[in-house]
């Protein structure tokens, strides 16, 4: 079953649970995949391929992460609490990302493999260890991790 299903079938049954903020998210998410699949000429009937629904999910994270941040600064609580429901359930579909101390064994790895140690090359490093861990660790924490290994 892929992800795209998997989101279908949870619909219903956040439906028959009458799990109102759950059904919200995953109909908003399969309203993404639409038009994801709008966006690449593909007909609105086809299904996304598990990477491809990978990554408006991701996409949709990082707006509710942003929207909490905004929320906060204007001191909307009410709408911080929400988003914050909305992000748990977005987050149970994403696969389980690496700690600090995974990715820093990867980078520790990479860096004597490649042989980094001039600052200047960060971004070069950060894009190499955001390769080897094929989308499970998160920019900002591969980001600090290199600037830590490379000060």
């Amino acid at each position: 079953m892929t992800l795209h299903q998997k989101i279908k079938g949870e619909i219903k049954e956040a439906m028959l649970a009458k799990d109102t903020v759950r059904l919200a998210v995953t109909r908003g998410l399969l309203a993404a995949f639409v038009n994801e699949l709008i966006a690449k000429r593909r007909k609105p009937t086809e299904e996304l391929k598990d990477d491809e629904a990978l990554a408006v999910i991701k996409r949709s994270v990082k707006q509710h992460k942003d929207s909490i941040e905004q929320f906060a600064k204007g001191g909307r609580q009410d709408l911080v609490k929400e988003e914050e429901a909305e992000l748990k359930i977005l987050e149970t579909y994403l696969p389980k990302m690496l700690n600090e101390k995974e990715i820093r064994k990867i980078a520790e790895t990479l860096k004597t493999k490649l042989g980094f140690s001039d600052k200047a090359k960060i971004g070069v490093f950060v894009g190499a260890i955001m390769k080897e861990c094929k989308g499970l660790a998160d920019g900002a924490a591969v980001k600090k991790i290199a600037e830590e290994l490379l000060a």
